[in-house]
């Protein structure tokens, strides 16, 4: 530019100096000819000139050519940006789509809940009122036996007033127990009402975040939905003021506990005797928070024990895996902590891990060797079997070497978070 600009200034004077010649000559008397040599430096001075300018357009030239590429270059980076976010802009919607759709199968479940309370709330005030209608009765027959009795104190009582009496008695208890039981089964239904409105409200969080606030190198994470199990199929018991799942219970070897992997994943036994909750049920229930493990024992000397572990169940894909940690106990801990422990049954053994011999009866979870604590072997009472056979039967070695003979044994779960217990 800096060269054109100069050009631009030396052409006029070399043309002015020419014009300056060609009107001296004329007003000049003198007869001389015009110098050849004057011309030819003015074709030196404009074709160096010339020269200058094409440098100078040929820079200029350059440079434009360089700008360009780099115009072209972030051109090139703005499509592929624009690219990718439109592809995370499609995944995003497809999984609001899904969010959607859990969503509305969550309403629906809540929608069912709220059913079965009404219909519980509806038994619950008729069985009120029957009790009220019964207690009334009550009272008015213990108001005419205790009349009788005073005007005939040595008339013994007769036999229809007893047995009637009776009969209100065992009527009344059953009306309390089956009070209680609603009132349990109440609790849980509003336990599970507000866990479904948690789900949902976290499910409206997400699906109302704009895509523009979720990070181009992150994905949302989808909800987990958790299926809620049958209130007939979950057995509750209080300890120390507080429900516990029970998952296992074993008293007197009336169930086989040698049951198949398919079995010990669904359940077997009876609620009210011996049974296993089955470890998909386990899984459901302890993956909507953190759960504790406690494991109670009674020996055939009725000397109780207990441990309780912390501790994180997998899923099916990982043979539904076990991991410990001991909290509290007063039996030496017999199984292995800080270790991945897989469920295996004699039909269905994890590949990569130790195979336990058949005479091991019953799944359990194991690590990387057959041990002796295995709550879910043959029922074996006392003194009944070969030592060895007992020692592959019910019974708990802890890490000392000592054996415990079991003669009967409960597992149960209970939740960590103090908003779980009310």
């Amino acid at each position: 530019m800096f060269t054109i600009k100069l050009l631009l200034f030396i052409v006029p004077l070399v043309i002015s100096s020419r014009i300056d010649q060609d009107n001296s000559s004329f007003d000049s008397l003198s007869p001389e000819p015009k110098s050849r040599f004057a011309m030819l430096d003015d074709v030196k001075i404009l074709a160096n000139g010339l020269l200058q300018l094409g440098h100078g357009l040929k820079d200029f030239v350059h440079k434009t050519k360089g700008q360009i590429n780099d115009i072209f270059q972030k051109l090139n980076i703005f499509d592929q940006s624009f690219y990718d976010l439109s592809l995370q802009t499609s995944e995003i919607k497809e999984e609001e789509k899904e969010l959607r759709r859990t969503t509305y199968k969550l309403q629906v479940k809540n929608e069912e809940v709220k059913n079965m309370s009404l219909e519980l709330n509806s038994k619950l005030e008729s069985l009120l009122e029957e009790k009220i209608l019964l207690q009334q009765k009550v009272k008015y027959l213990e108001e005419q036996l205790t009349n009788l009795i005073q005007n005939q104190p040595e008339t013994p009582e007769h036999p229809e007033v007893t047995s009637l009496k009776t009969f209100v008695e065992k009527q009344d208890n059953s009306i309390k127990d089956l009070l209680q039981t609603v009132e349990d089964q109440y609790k849980q239904l509003n336990q599970q009402h507000s866990q479904i409105k948690e789900i949902e409200n976290q499910l409206r969080r997400t699906s109302i975040q704009e895509p523009t606030e979720i990070s181009l190198s992150s994905k949302p994470r989808a909800p987990r939905t958790t299926p809620f199990l049958q209130l007939n199929e979950i057995r509750n018991v209080k300890h120390d003021g507080s429900p516990w799942t029970l998952i296992q219970h074993r008293i007197d070897g009336s169930q086989n506990f040698n049951e198949t992997w398919e079995n010990y994943k669904y359940g077997f036994g009876r609620l009210d005797g011996e049974f296993w909750l089955g470890l998909e049920k386990i899984y459901s229930i302890v993956k909507q928070s953190n759960y504790v493990l406690r494991i109670e024992l009674e020996d055939w000397k009725d000397n109780k024990h207990y441990i309780e572990y912390s501790f994180y169940l997998g899923n099916h894909e990982t043979n539904y895996t076990l991991h410990l940690v001991a909290i509290t106990g007063n039996v030496p801990n017999a199984i292995p902590e800080n270790k991945d422990l897989v469920f295996s049954t004699w039909d269905h053994k994890a590949k990569g891990h130790f195979n336990c011999p058949e005479g091991y009866s019953g799944g359990w979870w194991w690590h990387d060797e057959c041990g002796e604590n295995n709550l879910n072997g043959k029922y074996n009472k006392p003194r009944a079997k070969s030592k060895p056979e007992r020692r592959r039967g019910l019974s708990w070695k802890s890490q000392n070497g000592r054996l415990y003979s079991i003669k009967s044994t409960k597992m149960l779960i209970h939740p960590t978070d103090s908003e779980s217990f009310e």
